[in-house]
């Protein structure tokens, strides 16, 4: 079965001017301020294109390591994934790294290693951002 996920933008106005929303409209999680400002300049109140990507990759990240550390039979206690999407303006999305954190019992470093470098190359959200340096700072407690 496939899963179709949706969300609407509503922008009003010129690109430096103007602004938005983006409304989650599968989950009816939330309507999201954005802004060009926000987008070029970092803000800590509007979302941006960037953020809700380091979301999806943290999340699909997570997802990945947990299938793929109980697949190992180490299943992980708990999983702490960070996703830091990077935007320049004038260029695009110039990278994402992923910083995580897992307590897994049982797991030689070297495994852990294994598994979160395949997890980082393989979920869903990595295959979609395959243009861009994706890097992966991964610590097991």
């Amino acid at each position: 079965m496939s899963v179709t996920s949706e969300a609407t933008s509503i922008w009003q106005g010129s690109l430096a001017a103007g602004s938005g929303t983006v409304n989650l409209d599968s989950s009816g999680s939330g309507t999201f301020e954005v802004n060009w400002k926000a987008r070029s300049e970092g803000s800590s109140t509007t979302t941006t294109p960037e953020e809700l990507l380091a979301a999806a990759h943290a999340a699909c990240f997570s997802m990945a390591l947990s299938n793929a550390l109980t697949s190992n039979g180490t299943p992980p206690e708990s999983i702490q994934a960070t996703a830091s999407v990077t935007f320049k303006p004038g260029t695009g999305i110039t990278g994402s790294h992923l910083l995580v954190n897992a307590i897994v019992p049982g797991l030689s470093p070297a495994d852990f290693d294994r598994l979160a470098n395949d997890a980082k190359t393989n979920c869903p959200v990595s295959r979609a951002l395959t243009g861009v340096a994706i890097t992966l700072e991964a610590t097991l407690a």
